[in-house]
C-alpha cells in the first residue's frame, strides 16, 4: 500500500501554514477527507487541526490505529478535539464550500466570539501545482486508462448493452489498481468510471454540467452508459475515469463497429485540432478564457459552431479542468478563467461535439503542462477505431 513521504505532508503543512499567516487567520479545522488526506496522508474520518503556530493534530473518530501508521502528524482520539487549547486565537478558517451548514452552526457555538472565514480558497489555490510525487500518481493512474482503452478494442461487439461494456472495463480497471471511485468537489453530483454512450444516447443531456450525459440506468441514475445495445455504424464514445491512490485522470476515445458516418470522423478529426490548439496556447501562456475563445473560432471556421460543446441552449462553458485528488480542480480553461497555466499543473482538456438524435464525439486527455512544454499523459491510441 503505497504510503504519502512524509517530506510531501512537512512541505504541503509549511505551505498552509504560510498562506494562513497571509491570510490573518490564526488556526484551521478541516473536515473534508480529500483536503485532510492532502495534508496527512490518511482519509480515515476526523478533523485536522492546524494553528499557525504550534505542531497540528488529526483527531479520529475511528481507526485510530490505522491513521497513526498513514500519518505524518499527530493523532489523537476524536473526543478531545473539544478540549483543544485556542487560548490567542481569533480568526479560524473552515472549508465553507463544502461544511455543511449544521457543522459551520456547531463550530460557530465551540469558538465563541472567534471570527470564521472560509479556508477553501486556500487549500484548492494550494493543490493546483502537483509535486514529482503527485505527477507520480498520475502517471500511474494514467497508465491503467491506457491499458483500459486497449481492452475496449477487443471487448466491443455488436447487441452488447452499454452497461455490459462499462461493467467489463470497469472490472478489469480495478484488476490494474483502478480504486472504484472518482471524487468531485460540488453537492448532489455523483461521478462514475462508465460514461459509454453509443448513437443517440451521445446527444442525450445529463444533469452535470457536461456537453453529454448519457441515458443512464433509472430516474435514480439518469447519466452514462444504459441498456441500450451497441449497433454496427453508430459512434461509441468512451469517457472512462480513472483513480489510483486517490490521484486521478481523465479520458475519452472513440470507437465504431465496421463504419461510421463521415460527419462524425470529420467532427473527431477538429476536435483533434482544437486539443493541440489549446495545449499550445495554455503551453505559452495564454490565460485559460483566451484558450477557450481560441476553441470557439477553431470550431467556427470548421463549420462545426452549432455542434461544438453541445447544442442550443445545453453548451457548455469549458473545454478544460484541472485534475487531481479530484476529478475536477484548478485550473479551468473556461470562458471566465483569467489566469494562465503554470509549471506542473495538469490538467484534462475535451473538446466534443453532440450532434442532436445522432451522437456525439471527441478527445478528452489529461496532460501535464508547464511554460512552453506539453506533455500528454493519456498517451493511448488516439485514432477512431473502426473494428
Amino acid at each position: 500500500m503505497p504510503l504519502v513521504p512524509r517530506d510531501e505532508i512537512r512541505e504541503r503543512l509549511k505551505r498552509l501554514k504560510e498562506r494562513m499567516e497571509e491570510a490573518g487567520m490564526d488556526a484551521a479545522f478541516l473536515h473534508y477527507k480529500v483536503d485532510y488526506f492532502y495534508f496527512t496522508g490518511t482519509m480515515q474520518d476526523g478533523v485536522l487541526y492546524v494553528p499557525v503556530d504550534g505542531e497540528p493534530t488529526f483527531f479520529v473518530r475511528r481507526e485510530r490505529r490505522r491513521a497513526e501508521r498513514e500519518a505524518h502528524i499527530t493523532v489523537l482520539p476524536y473526543d478531545l478535539l473539544y478540549q483543544t487549547e485556542l487560548k490567542g486565537i481569533k480568526r479560524v478558517g473552515l472549508e465553507l464550500d463544502v461544511l455543511p451548514f449544521n457543522e459551520v452552526g456547531k463550530f460557530r457555538k465551540v469558538m465563541g466570539e472567534r471570527e470564521v472565514i472560509d479556508l477553501s480558497p486556500i487549500i484548492k489555490e494550494l493543490r493546483r501545482r502537483k509535486s514529482a510525487y503527485e505527477i507520480g500518481m498520475i502517471r500511474k493512474a494514467a497508465s491503467i486508462a491506457n491499458k483500459v482503452y486497449e481492452r475496449a478494442k477487443e471487448e466491443i461487439r455488436e447487441g452488447m448493452r452499454e452497461i455490459e461494456l462499462g461493467a467489463i472495463l470497469f472490472s478489469y480497471a480495478l484488476s490494474l489498481g483502478h480504486e472504484g471511485i472518482l471524487r468531485f468537489r460540488a453537492l448532489n453530483y455523483e461521478p462514475y468510471s462508465w460514461h459509454i454512450l453509443s448513437g443517440k444516447t451521445g446527444s442525450i443531456v445529463g444533469y452535470a454540467d457536461s456537453p453529454m450525459g448519457g441515458f443512464g440506468l433509472s430516474p435514480a441514475f439518469p447519466a452514462g452508459a444504459s441498456r441500450k445495445r451497441i449497433k454496427k455504424g453508430e459512434p461509441i464514445l468512451i469517457d472512462f475515469g480513472i483513480c489510483y491512490n486517490g490521484y486521478h485522470v481523465d479520458s475519452t476515445r472513440m470507437f465504431a463497429i465496421s463504419s461510421v458516418p463521415d460527419l462524425f470522423l470529420k467532427a473527431y478529426s477538429v476536435t483533434k485540432e482544437i486539443e493541440e490548439r489549446v495545449l499550445e496556447a495554455l503551453s505559452s501562456g495564454q490565460a485559460g478564457s483566451e484558450a477557450f475563445r481560441l476553441s470557439l473560432k477553431i470550431a467556427e471556421k470548421r463549420g462545426f459552431a452549432a455542434y461544438f460543446l453541445g447544442y442550443g441552449e445545453h453548451k457548455v462553458r469549458f473545454i478544460g479542468h484541472g485534475i487531481g485528488l479530484e476529478l475536477s480542480e484548478l485550473p479551468f480553461v473556461a470562458a471566465n478563467s483569467s489566469y494562465g497555466v503554470e509549471e506542473g499543473e495538469v490538467v484534462a482538456i475535451e473538446p466534443k461535439m453532440v450532434f442532436p438524435r445522432l451522437g456525439a464525439c471527441g478527445i478528452e486527455d489529461t496532460v501535464l503542462l508547464g511554460k512552453g512544454s506539453v506533455q500528454v499523459l493519456t498517451d493511448m491510441d488516439s485514432s477512431f477505431v473502426i473494428i
